[in-house]
């Protein structure tokens, strides 16, 4: 009689493994509507943001933060800077998946998105606004499109800069140049 000595172990593990890998997944499914997923990658929403990216809620507790800081530089442009809680930047190349606390930022003026970030610094070119007030706001996404959002609301902040220029004004002291004898027009005598 011959016995043959069969390897099941290697087959058992790998059941083990597809086992508990699926049982950690993140799914958007499940879950009662309006119920925040205690994943830490949170659940998407139906609610979307203005560029059609859903929202994906996370608990309040650990959620990422972001605020901005704009500062006027000293050739006329604008220094962005964002500050993060619970956030971190995501090297370009990164893949296409949730990761909690992880992604990149749209960095929008006045509703128009001008940059996609993925570090804390940017600057605004001088003269790429008119004259006026102007909303600068840092929007956090995370790393497959999704928005970040908390209560329903997206993680974001928004920061005002205010943009004044030297336009020539009219001042009563000064007086028009005279035309005729003795002008720039005509140099000949008064």
């Amino acid at each position: 009689m011959t016995w043959r000595r069969r390897t099941v172990v290697p087959a058992l593990a790998v059941c083990v493994v597809v086992l508990a890998g699926s049982a950690g997944c993140d799914t958007s499914e499940g879950g009662a509507p309006g119920e925040v997923s205690s994943s830490p990658v949170g659940r998407l929403l139906d609610e979307r943001a203005e560029d059609g990216s859903p929202y994906r809620e996370v608990d309040e507790e650990g959620a990422p933060q972001v605020t901005v800081e704009v500062a006027p530089d000293a050739e006329g442009g604008w220094d962005v800077r964002l500050r993060v809680r619970h956030f971190r930047f995501s090297p370009d190349g990164t893949g296409r998946h949730a990761e909690p606390g992880r992604g990149l930022a749209h960095l929008e003026v006045n509703g128009r998105r001008v940059a996609v970030l993925r570090t804390p610094e940017y600057h605004l070119a001088p003269g790429a606004f008119p004259r006026g007030t102007h909303q600068v706001t840092a929007r956090l996404y995370a790393d497959d499109g999704s928005v970040w959002a908390v209560d329903g609301e997206p993680v974001e902040s928004t920061a005002d800069i205010t943009v004044s220029g030297l336009e020539p004004t009219p001042e009563s002291s000064v007086e028009p140049i005279p035309e005729g004898p003795g002008s720039p027009e005509d140099p000949g005598q008064a």
